[in-house]
């Protein structure tokens, strides 16, 4: 490749460059932060995930408005993200010791379907984990996620509504002092 070439191929990356940030900066913005109620008759992003039905690790469908009227954690998860896997543990004592009778446990992964199963088959996880692609990420910013960050926890109440939100690895003594007041 000559000097010319190459110099024309510099010029033109940086005007698709410089045009993509302009168009990136003109239709950027950011959703409101997500309070923990939302009035009567208000679609919000826990009526959007009961209207998800979600394939689990081994494909098979998981309609989530099965867990309408239970308390919920959600964790968005994926099999590549480091704090992700090392919260999974407490995720899975949780989900099987006595918070668990209260309070359904959902993994939402946000990979593709062959990953979240040689992750699942890997690991014992107690809890559903469901493969929801790069679609999680954004109904986790229906619940607030705005920089598609992960891990990303969302407490829901028996009464459909978000409690709090939690990103970044998750501190088990604030979490069980969060649950205790639901």
């Amino acid at each position: 490749m000559n000097k010319k070439h190459l110099a024309a191929y510099a010029v033109v990356a940086l005007a698709f460059g410089a045009s993509g940030a302009y168009v990136g900066m003109q239709t950027k913005e950011q959703a409101p932060p997500l309070t923990a109620t939302q009035p009567p008759g208000v679609t919000g992003p826990v009526d959007e995930l009961f209207k998800q039905s979600m394939p689990d690790a081994k494909g098979v469908a998981t309609p989530l408005a099965q867990y309408k009227g239970k308390a919920m954690l959600v964790n968005f998860w994926a099999p590549w993200c480091g704090p992700c896997v090392q919260e999974m543990p407490e995720l899975s004592a949780l989900a099987s010791g006595e918070e668990g009778k209260k309070l359904q446990v959902i993994g939402i992964g946000i990979d593709s379907p062959t990953n979240i199963a040689e992750f699942s088959n890997k690991y014992k996880i107690s809890y559903p984990v469901l493969v929801a692609g790069m679609s999680g990420t954004e109904l986790s910013r229906q619940f607030g996620n705005s920089g598609g960050g992960l891990p990303y926890t969302v407490l829901i109440g028996a009464d459909g509504q978000v409690k709090k939100t939690y990103l970044g690895r998750l501190k088990f003594d604030e979490l069980r002092k969060d649950l205790a007041s639901l």
